[in-house]
């Protein structure tokens, strides 16, 4: 295989990583408005769109700061072009999280918002990641040279770390662990969520350490700090799983 992979048009090209990012968007939302009509919603659609809207400011905010902040010499060329050519999942949905939960405070919903969208996230993201990784150098998801018989060569001669595909697995393991739980106990309300986003937070932290990131002289990224930010927020998934996970009655 050939990377970065595009498909030819005329004598230009379409990005891979382009169709797959909108893909990953359109079906990731057909499959939340699936879900959503096999479910007894507490939340109305008004307020499910108000969500949304808290959501995506969020997200944008924050995987856009977050962004700029991943290799901090390069902040002396800061710039809007700079600001909008740079993000991060990680920032994304940490900043989408922040934006629903100011979101429901000032419409006063207190029950989960974020379970309904767990699956439909997780396929986003493995469809995500699969263009992440048919991108190539291109992208920047890759991960440190090796010598792993699975190493793959993006390109420049390097074997490296699939970093993206060993996303891609973490996903869909998340998603059989998920629905594994969910066949023999009972998931509290928000706990759907809490698990998936500390799961991500976590397994983030300790992928990049294979990535070529810039680490501060004590050894952590900038995402790895972010990512501890999140963890530390979630600290009650970690300690008190009981709390969200309890035998059917």
């Amino acid at each position: 295989m050939h990377f970065p992979v595009n498909i030819p048009l005329g004598k230009s090209y379409i990005p891979i990583h382009f169709i797959c990012e909108t893909l990953a968007y359109i079906i990731g939302y057909r499959y939340y408005s699936y879900l959503r009509s096999k479910t007894n919603d507490p939340i109305s659609t008004d307020h499910r769109l108000l969500i949304f809207i808290g959501a995506a400011a969020g997200a944008f905010l924050g995987s856009h700061i977050v962004g700029i902040f991943e290799n901090p010499p390069l902040l002396v060329h800061f710039d809007p072009v700079y600001f909008l050519g740079n993000k991060t999942i990680v920032g994304g949905m940490l900043g989408g999280l922040i934006g629903v939960e100011l979101t429901k405070k000032l419409l006063k919903i207190k029950v989960s918002s974020g379970d309904l969208m767990v699956y439909p996230l997780i396929l986003a993201m493995i469809i995500g990641r699969t263009g992440c990784f048919l991108a190539g150098l291109d992208d920047g998801t890759f991960g440190i040279p090796s010598k792993l018989p699975w190493a793959i060569n993006f390109g420049e001669g390097i074997p490296r770390h699939p970093t993206n595909l060993y996303e891609i697995l973490f996903w869909i393991i998340l998603w059989i662990a998920l629905k594994t739980i969910e066949k023999y106990r009972h998931l509290a309300n928000g706990a759907r969520f809490k698990i998936f986003l500390s799961a991500y937070l976590l397994f983030r932290f300790m992928i990049e350490f294979i990535k070529p990131d810039y680490f501060f002289s004590f050894g952590l990224s900038v995402i790895q700090l972010v990512c501890l930010a999140g963890i530390l927020y979630y600290y009650k998934v970690f300690l008190y799983p009981s709390k969200l996970i309890k035998p059917y009655a």
